[in-house]
């Protein structure tokens, strides 16, 4: 089983605003789409309420530690982290953790991938990242977006995988 994160932060790590993407980058969001299509994604009950939605053509698997939290046809509920990668691991080899703050900083430590999106600006929120520690994880660029009419900031989109350890 490989665990993957993935995101996108500002420079100075922001992921989130007033409780949604601080951004509207529609190419980026396709690179999310592709992805993560087919594959199960984990994400926290704020994540979720970001759209109250199940992502259409991937398992949908919300982290709440309320029994009875009510959500919509689609998505399935886990009261942790570790209950949801049980959870997903039934039905593929790769699962994906899609927010929010809290849970990629749980399941860092488990991760063998990254998928990071940098939207090359300061953008202020109220959800941050840490600065992980990349130091043993291979890097790749994956490409880049200038800003034009669809895409109001311009982002790098990076591919990080832990080394294996010798």
């Amino acid at each position: 089983m490989q665990l993957s994160l993935i995101y996108a932060r500002s420079l100075n790590r922001c992921i989130g605003k007033e409780g949604g993407i601080p951004w509207h980058l529609p190419d980026e969001f396709g690179h999310f789409k592709k992805t993560t299509l087919g594959k199960p994604i984990i994400m926290g009950r704020k994540t979720y309420e970001d759209h109250k939605s199940a992502l259409p053509g991937r398992r949908n698997i919300v982290i709440s530690r309320q029994p009875d939290y009510s959500v919509v046809e689609g998505i399935e509920l886990a009261d942790s982290l570790e209950s949801a990668i049980a959870m997903a691991t039934e039905t593929s080899d790769e699962i994906f953790v899609i927010g929010g703050v809290h849970f990629f900083v749980e399941a860092m430590p488990l991760a063998s991938r990254i998928y990071e999106t940098v939207v090359q600006a300061e953008i202020d929120g109220e959800a941050t990242l840490p600065a992980f520690d990349l130091s043993e994880w291979e890097t790749t660029l994956l490409g880049e977006h200038d800003i034009d009419e669809r895409h109001a900031y311009a982002y790098k989109m990076y591919e990080h995988r832990r080394l294996a350890s010798i």
